[in-house]
């Protein structure tokens, strides 16, 4: 079974095609582990990459689509595979349709996590890490002690990593909205997109039961 997810960033496509995976036992394709996976190699592609990112720009269409496709070469994707957050755009979805006619193989399910933008906000937004031992907290759903200190290992210091910050939430949603939400008008019309609702008052256990029904297992 081949499976792409789609979702912006906390609609929790991370999270439920891990899930997937075990289940399937399926290969992960994660650009976000490839790419830092490369990098720390210090492979070519790996290399081309960080100095891109540490200039300042953003990785290429078709920087990404070479790290993918070595990943499928070297992984021999044959059988189950799941993608989390690839393709990132049109661009990508028809070179990855392309690559995998050569290969003979083709995507049989895209599964959008479809959640409301302002949930999306409140749960990016009120995440928490503890400093010392990296225990996750969320100020609303799962809160640290009321005195401020880790439930894990009752350290003092809690804190919001920059990237979970309301400004720069609003902005990788925008940019979601703008290069990778274009994907679902792609896919639809090839009659294998399904769209995921994420409601605010469910927990994981009864969205992936939805999630493996609508694939048929």
């Amino acid at each position: 079974m081949h499976i792409v997810f789609l979702g912006a960033p906390g609609s929790g496509k991370g999270t439920h095609a891990r899930i997937l995976v075990k289940k399937l036992k399926a290969v992960y394709i994660s650009t976000g582990d490839i790419l830092r996976d490369a990098i720390e190699k210090q492979t070519p592609l790996g290399l081309e990459a960080d100095k891109r990112i540490n200039d300042g720009y953003l990785v290429p269409d078709n920087l990404i689509l070479d790290l993918v496709r070595q990943e499928f070469m070297n992984q021999k994707s044959e059988k189950n595979w799941i993608t989390d957050g690839f393709p990132r755009t049109v661009i990508q979805a028809e070179e990855f349709d392309k690559f995998l006619h050569e290969i003979g193989q083709e995507i049989d399910y895209v599964l959008e996590m479809n959640v409301d933008k302002k949930l999306i906000v409140e749960r990016l937004t009120g995440r928490r890490l503890c400093r010392t031992c990296q225990a996750p907290y969320h100020i609303k759903f799962n809160p640290y002690n009321e005195d401020g200190t880790c439930k894990v290992c009752g350290g003092h210091d809690i804190y919001q990593r920059d990237d979970d910050k309301k400004e720069v939430v609003l902005k990788r949603l925008e940019i979601y909205d703008e290069r990778t939400f274009p994907l679902v008008n792609y896919y639809k019309p090839k009659g294998k997109f399904h769209s995921i609702p994420v409601n605010t008052d469910e927990g994981i256990e009864e969205i992936s039961s939805r999630i493996i029904r609508t694939i048929g297992l």
